[in-house]
């Protein structure tokens, strides 16, 4: 049961590196889309900028953990902007991209 759960989560994550390059496009179609509201928008644009600014939560010298926090920011952001955007819109342009993404 563990190895099949394990197995899953591999192929999960497999499946979402091969579809980041779709997903950055999503994001910018979206962020350039005005019928998102601004604030989506600026929750994302500022997750980018406090990965991209040298001033951290958890210092980026401490290995794996400094990293990760960033990383955990970026998904749970991205996720939650998908999220907030309006439904409709957000499948449109997953429509022009050819983009499926999983549950």
């Amino acid at each position: 049961m563990a190895t099949r759960i394990a197995a899953n989560r591999a192929t999960r994550a497999v499946s979402f590196l091969f579809q980041l390059p779709s997903l950055l496009r999503l994001y910018w179609r979206l962020l350039a889309d005005r019928r998102v509201p601004l604030w989506p928008k600026a929750v994302l644009v500022g997750a980018v900028v406090y990965v991209a600014s040298p001033v951290d939560l958890i210092p980026d010298l401490m290995p794996v953990v400094g990293q990760l926090d960033d990383l955990t920011l970026l998904v749970l952001v991205g996720r939650a902007f998908l999220w907030w955007c309006p439904a409709d819109v957000v499948t449109e342009h997953m429509r022009a991209l050819r983009l499926r993404l999983p549950a």
